[in-house]
């Protein structure tokens, strides 16, 4: 049954509220702290999908079910690059080759329309696992397979790049797991072979995780000029150096092509390698490999600095699910026909292959608001010059076809605190700092149109509730990182791709997820932020997390038969943001802060607010109350207004969602929500004395116009 006992309770006209449980809200004009239009603000992410599910949840009725939500504009999210894929957004196109090479989708729009997209894996391959990944794949650097080779991308060669290949030097790293003694390498070139490169070892604990905690040494003998190519074992060091890490740093190509085919320059250009092997030499002279060689993830871990997009027909991998085809994403509705943004690909993919996207999309008609850029570079710990250089080149070429594109990046994964890479000559960690630094110094910051990350700020399994006192916190705090890095004032931030954890969990189940949604939205929008996108619009079934409890991204449950079932927690939440906090469309809403006094004993802050003008004049705040287990009555006071305080006046919509109207009850395969909804609202008169009652683990939206206090 549901309780509608908070109503009573609700406001209490002329009352006393309790000592000191006051909501005040800094309200004076210049002290708007944000403006935005929700038509442009406040949207949803489409991801990639498990192959045959479009067709299920595509479709208009389940289209208006999630258009019940409220959300906006659309973000298409490129998944096939967290995959090490190429993607082929188009499956009609030209290669480079015969079946093989470099593939650019077919620009001009056919007589059927593009209902799926496919990724391909990329057999050139040098990582075994990064945070990109499904990590399903393995290296061809440890796969025991002469006839594979990992090569690096051409597009951040000398040819491209038009600069020394030693400002882009290229590099592949091998995880020992453990310290071991070390005093000799092997490694098996393919051509393009390095002519001048370092082999060095890692000082410090850990170079992938934490880069800036420690350096890359130059074993004894490591410096290696004119080299030939071919198999060469190297003797690093007379004594063996006890290390973890082995790094391998190229400088200069020998530009000498793959097989021999000079077809095409790609070909020729970067690093290749297609085994490698480390350890020790006897007395007697004999190589003693540390390396364990298998075609799978028990290998022995390597990393990469970039990948060729090369491939092949037979690469295609129709198993790992599809990206929605282009045409159908526009034409189901999900996207309300506002202008959506849409990805390229980048990291492993071509300049030309961009531009034809685009251009399909153009002749199509598809209305587009913005590119971004690649997908977590981050992730694949390419290094921000390396992102930049090709960022820079992608920009030339779509900006040749239509100057006015909104292009943007660098869609950084789910970041706390600010990404860090080795340092540079000038001792720099930070990568956002050296990529804008890249931008500017080439002349070309003009070029980022908004900077773009994402946002998961929990570890899955690690979640309290107490953890709900840091979202707000941990939002502003790092859109505050990025702008001391160097993004420009004038650059909007976007978080193009956000919920709790990168994780199932089941979190995402319970009303806690519905409060966290509401404070990351309210604090993101009045700290400052230019569009957010809740991820993941489409439903999907409850699967099982990283630590077995039942979860989805969605707001809906749901089963293989079922594509929208109950709707949960983030459901109403974001019905209360999209559409009783704000005001649906394109209207200016100013944002002002505002504080509680309302503290437990550890002095989190129990009750948060964000207030809002809206378009037609009417004030409209946020409330949450994170207390899970009392109410809060509370007054509510606009100061800085007009001369004196302020309070609402006349009539107010109040609209609450909480655990009095939403509890989920888990189970072996899921569970459901009971209660389950719906928001309440009610129509109070209020009074310059009206107190106004915050149920326990709850979110209240109050909506009207002011008077002044008397």
């Amino acid at each position: 049954m549901r309780s509608f006992a908070w109503l009573a309770a609700l406001w209490v006209c002329g009352a006393a509220a309790a000592a000191g449980q006051t909501v005040r809200i800094d309200a004076a004009p210049q002290h708007v702290s944000n403006r935005v239009r929700p038509s442009e603000a406040l949207g949803a992410g489409v991801d990639r999908l498990p192959y045959g599910l479009a067709d299920k949840v595509l479709g208009p009725e389940v289209v208006s079910r999630l258009l019940e939500t409220g959300w906006q504009p659309v973000t298409y999210r490129q998944n096939t690059e967290l995959k090490i894929e190429a993607w082929h957004w188009n499956p009609q196109g030209t290669w480079s080759g015969a079946g093989r090479g470099y593939f650019v989708g077919e620009a001009r729009p056919g007589p059927e329309p593009l209902m799926h997209s496919w990724g391909y894996p990329l057999p050139r391959r040098g990582v075994t696992r990064d945070d990109g990944t499904d990590n399903s794949g393995y290296s061809r650097l440890t796969d025991g397979d002469p006839a594979s080779f990992w090569k690096s991308n051409p597009y951040l060669s000398h040819a491209f790049t038009h600069e020394d290949d030693a400002r882009h030097p290229q590099w592949i790293i091998i995880d020992l797991a453990t310290r071991q003694p070390v005093d000799a390498i092997r490694i098996d070139w393919a051509d393009p072979y390095a002519q001048d490169y370092l082999v060095q070892f890692w000082t410090g604990e850990d170079p992938i995780k934490r880069p800036a905690a420690g350096s890359w040494q130059l074993f004894p003998a490591g410096r290696i000029t004119h080299g030939q190519g071919g198999s060469s074992l190297l003797r690093l060091a007379q004594s063996a150096v006890s290390v973890q890490f082995v790094r391998i740093l190229m400088t200069r190509s020998s530009d000498t092509c793959v097989d021999q085919d000079r077809r095409d320059q790609r070909n020729c250009l970067g690093y290749a390698v297609r085994e490698l092997a480390l350890g020790t030499v006897s007395a007697d002279g004999a190589f003693h490999d540390l390396v364990r060689h298998t075609p799978d993830q028990d290998q022995t871990a390597t990393y990469c600095s970039s990948v060729d997009p090369w491939h092949q027909a037979a690469d295609l991998d129709e198993h790992a699910g599809e990206q929605v085809g282009f045409d159908r994403f526009f034409g189901s509705g999900i996207t309300r026909g506002l202008p959506a943004m849409v990805p390229i690909a980048l990291l492993y993919s071509t300049p030309e292959d961009a531009v034809a996207e685009l251009s399909y999309l153009k002749a199509r008609g598809h209305p587009v608001a913005y590119v971004e850029m690649g997908e977590e570079p981050d992730g694949h710990y390419t290094t921000p010059e390396d992102y930049a250089e090709l960022y820079l080149q992608f920009a030339a070429a779509l900006h040749g076809l239509d100057p006015t594109l909104k292009l943007g990046g660098p869609v950084f994964t789910g970041q706390n605190e600010d990404v860090q890479s080795w340092a540079d000559a000038e001792g720099d960690t930070s990568w956002t700092h050296r990529f804008v630094e890249y931008l500017r110094r080439r002349g070309r910051l003009g070029e980022l149109a908004f900077f773009s990350f994402e946002h998961y700020p929990f570890d899955p399994g690690k979640i309290s509730w107490s953890s709900l006192y840091d979202e707000a916190r941990l939002v502003t705090h790092i859109m505050q990182v990025w702008r001391e890095d160097g993004v420009p004032a004038a650059v909007p931030l976007f978080i193009t791709e956000s919920n709790i954890t990168p994780q199932y969990s089941e979190i995402y189940l319970d009303v806690w997820a519905g409060l966290w949604l509401a404070d990351y939205i309210g604090a993101f929008l009045a700290g400052g932020g230019d569009a957010v996108y809740y991820f993941h619009y489409i439903p999907a079934p409850l699967g099982s997390g990283a630590h077995g409890s039942a979860g989805t991204f969605s707001f809906f449950a749901a089963d293989e038969q079922q594509p929208v079932g109950q709707p949960l927690a983030q459901y109403f939440a974001a019905r209360l943001i999209n559409l009783r906090w704000l005001q649906p469309g394109g209207g200016v809403h100013q944002f002002f802060h505002a504080q509680s006094d309302i503290e437990d004993g550890a002095g989190h802050e129990l009750v948060t607010a964000y207030p809002v003008l809206r378009p037609d004049g009417s004030w409209a705040v946020l409330i949450v109350n994170k207390d899970q287990d009392n109410a809060h009555r509370v007054r509510v006071r606009f100061e800085g207004r007009g001369g004196a305080a302020q309070s609402y006046a006349g009539k107010v919509s109040a609209t609450v969602f909480g655990k009095a109207q939403y509890q989920w009850h888990p189970a072996v395969r899921g569970g459901e929500a009971r209660p389950d909804g719906p928001e309440l609202t009610r129509e109070i008169i209020a009074t310059a004395g009206t107190t106004y009652e915050l149920p326990a683990a709850s979110i209240t939206v109050l909506a009207g116009h002011l008077a002044p206090l008397h």
